[in-house]
């Protein structure tokens, strides 16, 4: 098999847990019957699921009945989101332009369907502006989607005073009633996800980011809120989510919450902090995002004078595995719409490095990529007419 020895792509997607594995391994060669049956077979799936939907339930603490399980993040957010608006009919949404592509494509195709859509500005270190957020609140705002803490960049966002500012506009205008979404994907791992605190009517993670496996994703939908299928079929999942239930990931998903509950994460933590404060001391480079106010595991910096994609390249020969920013866009040669959106213009956005760190890694890991990246970032400069005659940025990072 073929893989990076060091793997900082982790954002993008963890490797599953062997603990993870093996929990939902019977459920592939044993316990395989449809959930929806009667009998014995499909009596042992369905209490599978019940069992992993409470065990959902309780790291989220919310009811059971508020859990639907899904095909992903995408999924997920595409269900709050459609699901909420189709239900209203019509009216105003409220994002910021720093979401991930599954909720600015579900709302641009609401925009197509005559929604109005406010996107929210950010400020350099890609905090959502509060401000903008009090003025462009109006009665006929339906649903607010924020993300918890950003895919590329780490920034976490303050979601508990968004959920305030969100309250006090409802009870000052009675008939208004907006939900408010969290894409929380990349916020499982490290951050509260008790629903009642921060204060959500809906939220969305995956699998495939808490060491579980791609292709299986929660929505946490607060009883109460009004929202229609988007998917048609079965009456699987409360008749929002139809198809049969993918049981073997479900409990997947579920032993990863109950992994997740005894995991201490300072050595990411410190991990992080040492890349940064290195990778900052190669001349003529930037970190995107907050400093401090960012995941305990995500390290986002542009180098003046390099191309990410071929930093990447240099890199994956060298056996570090990392990327310029969100897998979904990978394929895209747009610059990143999360740097762009800080102020960086589209070179900047281009060189551009995302280091996302996970369990299995090591500070003396940490050593060897300060080195890589170091030398890399320097054959690339050595090659680039760009840097040579300019190599000071014109980016005010600070």
């Amino acid at each position: 098999m073929i893989h990076n020895s060091i793997y900082l792509d982790h954002a993008s997607t963890t490797p599953v847990d062997e603990r993870v594995v093996r929990k939902m391994t019977p459920y592939f060669e044993l316990v395989y019957g449809n959930p929806s049956g009667l009998y014995k077979q499909s009596r042992e799936a369905k209490k599978a699921v019940t069992q992993s939907r409470k065990i959902t339930a309780g790291f989220l603490n919310s009811k059971p009945e508020e859990i639907i399980f899904t095909s992903g993040g995408t999924e997920s957010d595409n269900l709050a989101i459609l699901g909420v608006a189709r239900a209203s009919g019509r009216g105003h949404i409220i994002t910021s332009k720093i979401e991930h592509s599954a909720v600015l494509n579900s709302c641009r195709q609401l925009e197509k369907e005559g929604f109005a859509v406010t996107y929210l500005d950010v400020d350099k270190d890609g905090v959502v502006n509060l401000e903008q957020l009090k003025k462009s609140l109006k009665k006929d705002t339906i649903l607010v989607s924020i993300m918890y803490a950003n895919n590329e960049i780490g920034t976490i966002e303050p979601i508990a005073k968004i959920s305030r500012i969100i309250k006090d506009f409802r009870s000052k205008n009675k008939s208004a009633t907006p939900y408010f979404h969290t894409d929380a994907c990349q916020a499982a791992l490290y951050l509260n996800m008790d629903v009642k605190s921060i204060g959500v009517d809906l939220l969305t993670f995956n699998g495939s980011k808490i060491y579980a496996p791609k292709g299986v994703g929660v929505l946490y939908i607060k009883e109460g809120v009004k929202i229609v299928p988007v998917l048609f079929g079965g009456g699987q999942e409360r008749g929002l989510r139809p198809g049969t239930e993918n049981v073997p990931y479900i409990v997947a998903i579920a032993e990863a919450l109950n992994i997740i509950k005894k995991h201490n994460f300072k050595i990411e933590l410190k991990m992080r902090d040492f890349l940064i404060n290195e990778l900052l001391k190669i001349e003529h480079s930037h970190l995107n995002g907050s400093k401090t106010n960012r995941l305990p595991n995500n390290i986002n910096i542009t180098f003046d004078g390099i191309e990410g994609e071929a930093a990447i390249l240099y890199l994956d020969r060298m056996g570090i595995g990392l990327s310029t920013g969100s897998a979904c866009m990978s394929q895209s040669l747009k610059p990143s719409h999360v740097i762009t959106a800080l102020g960086c213009d589209d070179e900047a956005a281009h060189s551009s490095l995302r280091l996302s760190l996970g369990r299995d890694n090591t500070i003396s890991q940490m050593k060897r990529v300060v080195e890589a990246i170091s030398e890399t970032v320097g054959k690339l400069r050595q090659m680039s007419a760009t840097y040579k005659s300019n190599p000071k940025s014109k980016i005010d990072h600070e």
